[in-house]
């Protein structure tokens, strides 16, 4: 599963599920976290963005970072099959 369909099928739903952007007061934002490395010259590298900013009632109160899921036969061994 790549970075895209982690978003789409397992961040996004737990995120509304959990009330997110659906309960009053409640955001989900991306939005730069770190400027760029300043580089030579004083001339900064691209920005990092994060995936999800949560914010409630102007308060921001977590970042996600959304990464590609491992597929199941990647699971370490000894692991109880679910």
């Amino acid at each position: 599963m790549n970075e895209a369909e982690t978003h789409t099928e397992l961040i996004d739903p737990a995120r509304r599920a959990a009330g997110w952007d659906v309960v009053e007061g409640s955001r989900v934002r991306r939005e730069v976290i770190a400027p760029g490395r300043l580089g030579g010259g004083g001339r900064r590298a691209k920005p990092e963005f994060a995936d999800y900013v949560l914010v409630y009632r102007g308060h921001k109160l977590a970042v996600i970072e959304a990464k590609r899921h491992a597929k199941a036969s990647a699971r370490p061994k000894n692991t109880p099959q679910s």
